[in-house]
């Protein structure tokens, strides 16, 4: 299991989406295929929407909703559940939109 402690990138305050996308493109995307990745919240109070979207949602797009069983969030808060629970909500609602329907 890749274990990744976003404290250490973001601080109490998990905001900017620009570090978000680097995790994902660099430690996330790279090990999700042939490997679970945990996301550790510890020490992380709150985090914005965007944050969290940036952080995971091209990942559920790409590999569909069967990723999520080999994806894990650890400490999170319940501010911060809500927020993921919102995106991945979110994120599978789009899988099942056709494009062209758009």
């Amino acid at each position: 299991m890749t274990k990744i402690e976003l404290y250490n990138y973001t601080g109490d305050f998990a905001e900017n989406k620009d570090i978000a996308k680097d995790l994902r493109i660099n430690c996330i995307e790279p090990n999700i295929v042939n490997d679970s990745v945990q996301l550790d919240f510890n020490n992380i109070t709150s985090a914005t929407q965007s944050f969290i979207h940036a952080l995971i949602s091209n990942v559920i797009r790409i590999n569909g909703v069967d990723v999520l069983d080999r994806l894990y969030f650890k400490n999170c808060n319940d501010q911060i559940k809500t927020i993921i629970n919102i995106v991945v909500d979110y994120v599978q609602d789009g899988i099942f939109i056709d494009p062209e329907d758009m």
